[in-house]
């Protein structure tokens, strides 16, 4: 039985009542939730994913909605000094009534709210009302003529409120900002004194890591502390005086790098008399990440150091996982985590214009090694420098460090996202210059400091630590945003005449594949100019720049499945040009996030995993160029076409194989190469040993193929080249002298064999006597993961991949829905 001096927590119920703010009909509700699913689930919209229906739901951001339910309070709540009720997450302009009487209001979706309500509480049945306004009634007040730039709201005014900023509307997402209490609400009943946070500095120093714990409470007076640290269940030792010291202390490493071992930490909060009043329970990571920044012949490095190990980032951007942010739970977290470490990233970026992320999904990254370069939300617009704004942002700062600070997979914190790519409107008037260095140089990085004080600061992304104000994507310093391929239609080997020193954003869009496109769309509206899919394709240039792309490299496709292919195909090899580039590049080039990991909707977008979870061929070839051992093939030069005559003109004739290694242990392999001709098959070829050594990149070999190309022509030609350890081939490159579209590419049969391993667990093998690249393979309908896909099949060379199921299924049932097919079958 709990003293009375302990903290007691009551959950307020699951099931509320919710309805407009114009009409009397209560109808269900579940907290947490949103306005919008609580209308879907109760059957008065229809799907917002939909067609087009977004835009006919627009009239919910127009309205306010009320919340309320009935809550009796627990008895022991009332011995408490304090009852407050908590909650967490309110989206957005909320005022909050209990038993009829106002309590608080709250503005600011990512700070939570904390609120003595002892004295308005009553024993038995209490009604607590939530009255939700209208996000743009209040942006329709706040905005005035001269209301400063947003690069991504359609409508304008998102940066005045501070609520997610992506669901007004973006490059890839849908408008439907919502209204609702998105994080747990409940009432907290605590005496003498309870722990707000507690700030963890680990000292590592001769093998040993001494841990010091700086408690933040609610009240002033000092607390008396106990605790322990365990690893797996078992004491390691004890914490006295706020101190412990690890003996022999197990480090946690990113992905790739070793394993993941998480310390749990209990620090009780004892009374005068001894009796425990809280608890504090985190789990921590011993390891040690620095930003490194030191001069070099480059000009200053931008690496990350882990446990004193420059790493080599290799990771993706990170969108909410839902437009509806409470629609995203531990599984859906769990399922793209997991995907991307198996695509061996080490590193995901939370991008700004989001959400500060759910517990789950920092749990998540700290138990699979996936280091977090955590934005604030703050993205692509100027915002307000008043008081009362920077007061709020400073509150929603403090909150967060001091939530997110223990946290192992935490590498940096980012003031905001791509702000100082308009430094001409940041500068524009003294009063824009001194609210954004007020905001992102002042308030932020002072929460940092005061709240974390061990993980950096970086004040945005993309920085020029030479000065905002003289541009960004510095190639001396600092990290970069490159766009040229894609929003400038750069042809892909544009990545190849840069060198940055960490490339935080860069990326090239595809479509839905046809399974997730009918999820949207009937397959006889799959006209990608069509209002239906036009409305899932949020760039306002994309189809045309897809198409663009894809036509440099493929044919005309036959129908809208094969078009998804090779957007899909296009998308990959423009991201392999851009982070092999970066790879090759170590040290000068330290790091490649590519945009973007994943999907919040169904939708046309640069993403490697669809919504829902399915793996485009993207993160599949993002498996292959993230490899802790890869072999690269540089090709200099390029194609074009006369404007005049439409005659192509090739400068492709070199190839390099360069090895590029950051295993865990340094080792040999041996790069095995073929230069082969679609008809004849192999026309030379050779081996040699190399060395494989942590964080080096070397050329291994060059060919200058001139003559093969007279002679047979390069449309006839492809190299193949595979790198093996230990006997396991554990990389492979397909390189093409010109354009696909230019090949005449055998046909034949591709053979199929399938057989189940274990329970939900087959092997497929993919067989043909011809050459057949991207050869891909589908199974609509099963949900499935397969360890490769979208790959090259050579001339009666067998290869096996591994299919995982979320069922298991006879091989029948697989067979029946299975579909196999390779760039030739694209063409009409």
């Amino acid at each position: 039985m709990p003293s009375s001096s302990s903290i007691l927590r009551q959950d307020l119920p699951v099931s509320w009542t919710f309805r407009s703010a114009e009409s009397q009909a209560w109808l269900p509700a579940r907290v947490p939730g949103c306005v919008h699913t609580d209308l879907r689930r109760t059957g008065k919209i229809p799907d917002p994913f939909w067609g087009s229906n977004e835009r006919q739901l627009a009239w919910i951001e127009k309205k306010g909605w009320i919340y309320r339910c009935e809550f009796v309070p627990a008895p022991a709540l009332f011995t408490r000094e304090r009852i407050e009720l908590v909650a967490e997450g309110l989206d957005t302009f909320a005022t909050l009534t209990l038993n009829g009487t106002e309590i608080a209001r709250s503005e600011n979706m990512f700070a939570a709210q904390r609120i003595e309500v002892g004295s308005h509480l009553k024993a038995g049945k209490n009604l607590l009302e939530i009255t939700f306004r209208s996000p743009m009634e209040v942006i329709r007040q706040e905005k005035k003529p001269d209301h400063f730039p947003e690069w991504c709201d359609p409508v304008g005014g998102a940066s005045l409120v501070r609520k997610e900023q992506c669901s007004f509307g973006w490059d890839w997402g849908p408008r439907l900002p919502s209204s609702g209490i998105w994080l747990p609400i409940y009432l907290e009943g605590w005496s003498a004194n309870r722990i707000e946070s507690i700030r963890v500095v680990q000292n590592h120093q001769d093998g040993k890591v001494r841990l010091t714990f700086e408690p933040s409470l609610s009240r002033k007076e000092k607390g008396l502390f106990r605790g322990t640290v365990f690893l797996n269940g078992e004491k390691v030792t004890s914490i006295e005086n706020l101190q412990a010291t690890i003996e022999k202390p197990r480090l946690w490493w990113p992905n790739g790098h070793g394993d993941q071992p998480l310390y749990e930490v209990e620090l009780e909060l004892l009374d005068e008399k001894g009796k425990v009043i809280d608890r504090w329970r985190k789990k921590i990571g011993l390891r040690t990440i620095v930003l490194d920044r030191h001069p070099d012949e480059f000009g200053e490095s931008f690496q990350f150091v882990v446990n004193g190990r420059p790493l080599f980032a290799k990771g993706a951007n990170w969108i909410p996982a839902h437009s509806f942010v409470t629609e995203a739970d531990r599984a859906l977290y769990d399922d793209l985590l997991t995907s991307a470490a198996e695509a061996n990233m080490n590193m995901i970026r939370v991008w700004g214009g989001g959400i500060y992320e759910k517990e789950d999904f920092y749990d998540l990254c700290d138990e699979k090694g996936l280091l977090v370069w955590q934005d604030f939300m703050f993205a692509c617009a100027l915002y307000p420098g008043d008081k009362m704004f920077l007061a709020s942002a400073a509150k929603e700062a403090s909150q967060q460090v001091r939530r997110l600070a223990h946290r192992a997979c935490l590498a940096l914190w980012c003031g905001n996202n791509e702000i100082e790519q308009m430094p001409q409107e940041i500068v524009k008037t003294a009063k824009r210059k001194k609210a954004y260095e007020d905001l992102f140089y002042r308030v932020l990085p002072d929460a940092v400091a005061a709240w974390d004080g061990t993980t950096a600061y970086w004040p945005c992304s993309p920085h020029n630590p030479e000065g905002y104000e003289k541009g960004f994507n510095n190639e001396r310093a600092g990290d970069a945003h490159f766009w040229d391929v894609w929003h400038a239609r750069k042809p892909v080997k544009r990545y190849e005449e840069l060198n940055f020193r960490f490339c935080s954003e860069f990326g090239m869009q595809s479509y839905s594949s046809p399974e997730i496109a009918a999820t949207y769309c009937k397959p006889e509206k799959w006209n990608i100019f069509g209002p239906e899919m036009e409305n899932h394709q949020k760039n306002g240039a994309g189809n045309l720049i897809i198409l663009d792309y894809v036509s440099r490299l493929y044919r005309f496709p036959k129908d809208y499945p094969t078009l998804a292919y090779l957007s899909q195909l296009n998308q990959a090899y423009c991201m392999k040009i851009g982070v092999e580039h970066f790879r090759r590049a170590m040290p000068r080039t330290m790091g490649a996030l590519y945009w973007q990991l994943n999907d919040c909707w169904p939708v046309a977008s640069w993403s490697g995993i669809e919504f829902g979870g399915r793996w485009k061929a993207l993160h599949y070839e993002a498996k292959r160029f993230f490899a802790p051992a890869l072999i690269s093939a540089h090709v200099p030069g390029d194609e074009t076409y006369h404007s005049a005559s439409n005659t192509l003109r090739s400068t492709l004739h070199e190839i390099h194989l360069h090895t590029v290694f950051d295993g865990m242990k340094d080792g040999a392999g041996i790069l095995s190469w073929a230069l082969c001709h679609l008809k004849t098959g192999k026309l030379r070829g050779g081996k040699k040993k190399v060395a494989l050594r942590y964080g080096e990149a070397v050329r291994q070999l060059s060919f200058d193929f001139k003559m093969e190309m007279e002679k047979y022509g390069a449309p006839s030609l492809y190299l193949r080249a595979e790198l093996a350890m230990g006997g396991k081939i554990v990389s492979r490159q397909t390189v093409y002298l010109t354009a696909p579209r230019n090949m005449e590419l055998p046909r034949d049969p591709i053979r199929i064999g399938l057989k189940k391993t274990a329970p939900r667990c087959y092997e497929l093998t993919l067989s043909s006597r011809v050459f057949q690249p991207s050869t891909a393979f589908e199974l609509p309908g099963i949900s499935h993961r397969a360890d490769d896909n979208f790959i090259s099949l050579y001339p009666d060379e067998p290869r096996r991949l591994t299919l995982r199921t979320a069922k298991d299924l006879p091989v029948a049932a697989l067979r029946q829905r299975l579909k196999v097919f390779s760039l030739v079958d694209s063409y009409a």
